[in-house]
């Protein structure tokens, strides 16, 4: 009897391994998708560079910040270096979602202590639509992740003087903006438990030093080109009314679990208010994990509230706070002593379960229009120019400059600094005055330039190479991916300009 109950209580402890396991092969499925945030192939494209030229960088040897992570950029520069240019990819990805969810594991065992209820909560975790997108999209955020949850385990919760010292320097470096959540980390730490943790005062100290001696030394830049540019281009002034139509437009990127622009919507303040309602419900109770339940929560909120005021509408940067500010939504399901099944039941048919079938769509949509619409138009490009020096202007740059290895400047500036002071001269045509003094061969634009202010310039000197329409890739043999792709059409449509 003693023998069985010791085989019982193994099996049971290795439940949030198993849910680990499975979860990654769920995430596999949805590699089918062929879901890549456009952003992720900037990143590749410099760790490429730098394996081509020896140079971190866009266009050759000229050496330029334009990825906005120096540690992931480095980790695609080694993938690259063992897979190859052609076969990279879907072990990267694999790799990113192993790191989330190793992540999940080392959040689920700060905050819950029965393996049934870590193992659940690694299922449900993941499940979310913001965990899906963090592990198959390509960006640094599943590393990024690991490392803040491994600095929160090992660190905090396991006292280990060296993570205290090391993950920061790591965490700096492969997110600046991530002084947001050290800060938060320290301030809540302190006032806890009443001390300093000096090894983590160093660790900050010196990832700081870290990532800012390396952009000076190598880029002579403080802070990221990617930072500087998106300021520069971004930079207006806005009314108190344009402000608030922007944030209700942007509203379900915050605080909601699927992007829907547009307006504030219902179902984003319902969970709003149930994530709220579900922290107030467990910090009452006085244990040790409320010092990571507040952690978390503070920096969730923090992170949401810095990047809204300086107009960061970018639905990845919100990815983590998303999912930071559901963690106590699932820990209050969990531990529900009344009617647990009913309460668990409720919740994966009423929410996780639709949550996944909107990714699902979503992903395959939005593969469809990037992965087989985009990266065709950078494919297209590839064939018909040898000269891989040749010039392309377009907006953004990641699948067509990637699949099209040609030479780019990007409207933003965040792969070629000269645009940056084109804006900084005649900010309202800096876009024509580019194309005069640079002479790109090829321009990808979403308008019809011969339609334009400036068509006598466009007519005298470009001609219209190809279009590009999405309406023309919403077709598929298989009738649900019909469905879906008409449902929700993703990609935009493209004219190409070449140079006569």
């Amino acid at each position: 009897m003693h023998r069985k109950k010791t085989l019982d209580l193994k099996n049971t402890n290795k439940l949030p391994i198993y849910a680990v396991l499975g979860i990654i092969i769920v995430k596999l499925l949805f590699l089918l998708t062929q879901h890549i945030q456009e952003d992720a192939l900037i990143t590749w494209r410099v760790a490429q560079n730098l394996l081509d030229y020896g140079v971190i960088g866009f266009n050759g040897d000229e050496k330029i910040s334009s990825s906005t992570t120096h540690l992931y950029m480095f980790t695609s520069y080694f993938f690259n270096l063992i897979f190859g240019k052609e076969h990279f990819i879907y072990p990267l990805l694999l790799f990113n979602s192993v790191l989330f969810t190793i992540g999940s594991y080392w959040l689920s065992k700060l905050i819950l202590k029965n393996p049934s209820q870590q193992a659940l909560f690694i299922l449900l975790f993941g499940l979310l639509p913001p965990s899906i997108k963090i592990s198959i999209l390509g960006m640094e955020y599943g590393l990024l992740f690991f490392l803040e949850m491994g600095l929160l385990y090992f660190g905090l919760f396991q006292g280990k003087k060296w993570v205290e010292i090391i993950f920061p320097i790591l965490i700096l470096f492969t997110r600046i903006d991530t002084v947001i959540f050290l800060g938060i980390v320290f301030l809540v730490d302190v006032i806890w438990i009443k001390k300093l943790r000096w090894a983590y005062i160093l660790g900050g100290i010196l990832g700081v030093l870290t990532v800012l001696s390396f952009n000076w030394l190598y880029f002579h830049e403080i802070v990221n080109n990617t930072i500087t540019a998106k300021q520069l281009t971004y930079d207006r002034v806005f009314t108190p009314t344009e402000n608030w139509q922007y944030f209700a437009m942007n509203f379900g990127n915050f605080w909601g679990m699927f992007k829907t622009p547009g307006n504030i919507n219902f179902v984003t303040w319902i969970i709003l208010i149930f994530e709220l309602l579900a922290f107030i419900s467990i910090v009452r109770k006085k244990e040790n994990r409320n010092l990571f339940v507040w952690i978390i929560f503070i920096f969730a909120w923090a992170k949401q509230i810095i990047f809204i005021s300086q107009k960061s509408y970018f639905d990845w940067y919100y990815w983590v706070p998303q999912i930071l500010l559901f963690v106590p939504v699932i820990i209050f399901i969990l531990e529900q002593e009344r009617n647990k099944k009913l309460w668990l039941s409720l919740f994966i048919i009423v929410y996780i379960l639709p949550m996944v079938a909107f990714q699902t769509v979503h992903s395959i949509a939005t593969g469809n229009g990037e992965w087989n619409y985009r990266r065709k138009i950078g494919l297209y490009l590839d064939s018909i120019e040898k000269d891989k020096n040749q010039w392309i202007f377009l907006e953004p740059a990641g699948y067509v400059p990637y699949f099209s290895h040609l030479k780019t400047i990007d409207e933003v500036g965040l792969v070629d600094k000269k645009i940056q002071e084109e804006i900084k001269k005649d900010k309202a045509h800096y876009k024509l005055n580019t194309v005069k003094n640079r002479h790109p061969k090829y321009i990808l634009s979403y308008t019809d330039l011969f339609q334009s202010k400036d068509a006598a310039y466009y007519k005298a000197y470009y001609i219209l190479e190809k279009e590009f329409r999405i309406k023309d890739h919403l077709n598929s043999d298989n009738p649900l991916l019909q469905k879906i792709y008409h449902m929700k059409p993703s990609g935009s449509d493209y004219n190409l300009y070449r140079k006569k």
